[in-house]
């Protein structure tokens, strides 16, 4: 019998679940469910596996932060940083530091779906906006 694509989403959401244990996902079990499902190769595995993978995925967003700064953070403001996002998101949420030299100065945090922009270019995109000066971007968005 077919399974529909509602039908494995719901299966796959069920098998992570199942990977979850006091609400972090538990990674030996995650990667036995995998091998289990590649070794008995059911109707519609690899749409569950890709359905899998996405909330995987998602969980894993949830508790990383990426942190984006212009020049690299001292180890002192580094700690800060992830005290105060223990305190936010009052879970373990794992940080990764990383350089992007086109905030200018400032820093940039994604967890999730939540980004906190602190830097210059967030700044000076705002002020272009309040003066109506379109970048080169949007103009070309527009044809």
């Amino acid at each position: 019998m077919l399974k529909t694509t509602n039908q494995l989403r719901r299966e796959a959401k069920q098998l992570f679940r199942f990977c979850v244990v006091n609400g972090v996902l538990d990674e030996g079990r995650a990667r036995h469910l995998v091998q289990r499902i590649l070794q008995t190769r059911c109707r519609g595995y690899l749409a569950l596996l890709k359905n899998f993978r996405r909330w995987v995925r998602f969980d894993f967003a949830l508790h990383t932060a990426t942190i984006e700064s212009a020049t690299p953070l001292p180890v002192d403001l580094q700690d800060s940083v992830r005290a105060g996002l223990r305190r936010v998101y009052r879970q373990r949420v794992g940080a990764q530091f990383t350089l992007n030299p086109a905030l200018i100065g400032g820093i940039r945090i994604r967890v999730g779906s939540d980004v906190y922009d602190g830097s210059v270019q967030s700044e000076l995109a705002a002020v272009e906006k309040s003066f109506g000066i379109s970048t080169a971007k949007e103009r070309i968005l527009r044809i």
